[in-house]
């Protein structure tokens, strides 16, 4: 459980600098950006697998970028889904970097943690 929590306080951190960052992305603050890692976590658990199964041709022809744009799509989807939490991201753009820059941070934040754990 105490992993769990972790690992939600990380990705909501996470959500934070990649709001800072991209622009285009907003978090009105640390609650919105909790409430948004639980919908992008429950989005990447239902929606992308079968976002996944049914984009395979397209990424298995491009050698696995597309798996980009699916991201992207997730984090789009999970900020569309949530309308006036605070979480809101404006195109498909911002959400393409936005979730190539949450990867990234998140991956770092992830490491500090276990480290810590």
């Amino acid at each position: 459980m105490k992993h769990f929590l972790l690992t939600w306080l990380g990705t909501a951190v996470a959500l934070l600098i990649t709001a800072k960052i991209v622009p285009d992305i907003i978090l009105s603050g640390f609650t919105a950006a909790l409430m948004a890692a639980i919908v992008i976590g429950l989005v990447n658990a239902i929606v992308r697998p079968i976002l996944q199964i049914l984009a395979f041709p397209i990424t298995f022809i491009s050698l696995g970028l597309f798996t980009f744009v699916i991201n992207g799509l997730t984090l789009w989807f999970a900020s569309s889904i949530t309308p006036g939490s605070g979480f809101e991201i404006r195109g498909f753009i911002p959400a393409f970097f936005g979730s190539i820059v949450l990867s990234i941070v998140s991956g770092i934040i992830n490491q500090i943690v276990n480290a810590i754990d």
